[in-house]
């Protein structure tokens, strides 16, 4: 996995919808780079707020491009991973997934990631678009993509950080783990929220608010 980075757009560039109304997109002035921290590129943008005429400097964490993927077996199984996650601190349920290298095209990276995390193949895919997982300060998106059909057709093939378990689950032990807070990734679960209904699904903190 590559932690190059490619060039992005000036901010507010290409916005789809406009209203005279909105805030305006907020000029830059100038950037400056801060040491690589391997998974990003810290930048820091000296940005003009349009309402008040004042500058000042916005932090931006240039990140790859992310996948996940939905992948699901001939009898409608979902193909989850278990890994532990040095941000929280504990083993989480997730969906397989990575970073997009550079150059990669992200339906390319989800068939990677697939493979290799899991060693599952499948016979069909389908986009799911993308979300953005933290416009306030990342510059990526995470493409998500539904695997359909999967079989297990080989060994999972890890990289050194990695220790990776894999999980067949039913569509009632997916909505299980996520009232257990087991999974519990935003961008896991607003993957499957494209796939299966879960509105009535509520974790255990939620629930005793």
């Amino acid at each position: 996995m590559s932690s190059d980075h490619e060039a992005r757009p000036v901010p507010g560039a290409g916005d789809a919808h406009t209203d005279p109304a909105d805030p305006q997109p907020w000029p830059r002035h100038a950037s400056r780079h801060a040491p690589s921290l391997l998974l990003f590129c810290p930048r820091w943008d000296l940005m003009e707020n349009p309402r008040t005429g004042a500058r000042l400097e916005r932090l931006v964490l240039e990140t790859p491009e992310w996948v996940n993927v939905v992948a699901r077996t001939n009898a409608g199984k979902f193909v989850l991973v278990r890994q532990f996650r040095f941000g929280s601190g504990r083993v989480t349920t997730e969906l397989p997934g990575g970073l997009v290298d550079r150059g990669e095209a992200p339906r390319a990276a989800a068939e990677r990631e697939l493979g290799e995390e899991t060693g599952y193949l499948a016979a069909r895919w389908r986009s799911l678009g993308y979300v953005e997982p933290n416009p306030a300060i990342h510059d990526n998106r995470c493409h998500q993509f539904v695997a359909e059909d999967c079989t297990r057709v080989m060994a999972q093939t890890l990289d050194p950080g990695e220790d990776i378990r894999v999980l067949e689950l039913t569509e009632d032990e997916v909505r299980g783990a996520i009232r257990r807070g087991e999974i519990a990734h935003s961008l896991v679960i607003s993957a499957l929220a494209r796939i299966i209904d879960l509105r009535d699904v509520i974790n255990g903190d939620v629930a005793e608010s």
